[in-house]
């Protein structure tokens, strides 16, 4: 009586179904298969002890704050270090 038979799971499933369409699903599906790869390679690469040189990212430290934008009162400037 406590526990949901195979009827009632088929139930919610056709209702969510039907209310998300499965297009939807399926892009739920692909996104949520996407983060788990990317959260895996991740702790693979932290395992590893391998991390991204900082020479290959796109920008550098010269380039940040080279240009100030037009900045209101509640921005706060800082410089981001990366730690060796």
């Amino acid at each position: 009586m406590g526990s949901l038979s195979i009827w009632h799971w088929l139930i919610v499933l056709l209702v969510v179904v039907l209310v998300f369409g499965t297009k939807k699903l399926k892009n739920i599906g692909s996104d949520l298969g996407g983060a788990v790869k990317g959260f895996k390679d991740g702790m693979k690469q932290a395992g590893d002890g391998t991390q991204t040189d900082p020479a290959q990212t796109n920008t550098t430290s010269a380039q940040v704050g080279q240009t100030p934008v037009a900045a209101d009162k509640n921005t706060i400037d800082v410089e981001a270090k990366t730690k060796l």
